[in-house]
């Protein structure tokens, strides 16, 4: 139980309605934090305590500006389906590509500049970053242009490779871990939770600022 002089972290999140925001989601919610999903559907997550919903388009600057005011910090999960866009000037897809992820973080960085909000956590295809002779040198490319744009920011960022997700894992999942998982949804419900827990400990302790991070798994001793 919060005490009343404990200050409230309040997380923004973009990607919530992907198996890894299910995870951060319940990872927050657990801490006792306060999580604002960015959606197009309002009602595309059943109510619980301590969550929000907002509408908002991650196109648009002053959009991000008015969906993280007042924020602690910003979770944005690029590869995630279902980002919220309205911007006319971005076809709508499931997965937005490589060039449309450089225009998000583009509206995203000047968004949170023009709102005071300083730490972000940026998931996405990273791992490019270390693979020069990747084949998907587009990909490499857009990654390349996030992170300078990045490092041009007043923001306090941490780029993260984003996790395999497995689609149908829902809060649910995550809320009450049961040995009648479906097969095959153990291992990735326990990586997708390892990379939720990773993020909350690095908000809370701060670290890795202006790093690109990637959670692995550690062998059992």
């Amino acid at each position: 139980m919060k005490n009343a002089e404990t200050p409230v972290v309040k997380i923004v999140l973009y990607g919530a309605m992907s198996s890894l925001g299910s995870a951060l989601i319940v990872q927050m919610l657990h801490r006792q934090h306060e999580v604002i999903a960015i959606l197009d559907d309002l009602t595309a997550l059943a109510p619980r305590p301590g969550l929000r919903t907002k509408t908002g388009d991650l196109f648009e600057a002053q959009r991000v500006k008015q969906s993280v005011a007042g924020c602690s910090a910003v979770i944005c999960l690029l590869d995630a389906p279902g980002l919220p866009f309205n911007s006319e000037h971005v076809e709508k897809t499931i997965v937005v590509g490589p060039v449309e992820q450089v225009l998000a973080v583009d509206a995203l960085i000047d968004g949170m500049q023009a709102a005071g909000v300083h730490r972000l956590f940026l998931v996405g295809d990273f791992e490019v970053l270390d693979d020069s002779e990747t084949e998907d040198q587009l990909q490499l490319h857009a990654a390349e242009e996030i992170r300078e744009s990045l490092q041009d920011s007043a923001l306090k960022w941490t780029l993260v490779n984003a996790p395999r997700g497995v689609p149908g894992l829902s809060i649910e999942h995550f809320s009450h871990v049961s040995s009648h998982l479906e097969p095959g949804l153990a291992e990735p419900l326990e990586r997708l939770n390892r990379v939720a827990v990773g993020i909350a400990d690095e908000l809370r302790l701060n670290l890795h600022i202006g790093e690109h991070v990637n959670f692995v798994a550690t062998d059992p001793k």
